[in-house]
């Protein structure tokens, strides 16, 4: 009788843990998670005229492998990053986006456009 009661608690217990992992909310993510291809375009200054890179969004966080970059992209696409020194910001709407930039290239200041598309 004694071995059915200790049974019983811990069937009881395995129900409650499954019950709770099951209500915990997963893993939050983003909607713009995932490999961005980005486009930048020096409009003013003298910065490297156009590079691309693959960056990756994560739970709204941006990075990119072997680069000093930091931002975070909102719920409603709002785009907000530094890398190397130089500041963007702009909108991701669906799988495409767009916005402006500014830095510096030996203490000279640059600016242009940024373009992205999800891959």
């Amino acid at each position: 009788m004694r071995h059915n009661r200790i049974r019983t608690i811990f069937c009881s217990s395995i129900l409650a843990v499954a019950g709770a992992l099951t209500a915990a909310p997963g893993h939050a993510q983003s909607p713009y998670d995932g490999l961005w291809s980005v486009t930048v375009v020096t409009k003013s200054g003298s910065c490297e005229p156009s590079t691309r890179s693959t960056l990756t969004v994560a739970d709204g966080r941006v990075s990119a492998a072997g680069a000093d970059i930091s931002g975070t992209i909102g719920r409603e696409g709002l785009v907000r990053v530094s890398i190397h020194g130089a500041y963007a910001n702009g909108q991701l709407s669906g799988n495409t986006g767009s916005g402006k930039w500014n830095g510096a290239s030996s203490g000279v200041p640059c600016s242009g456009r940024w373009e992205a598309s999800r891959q």
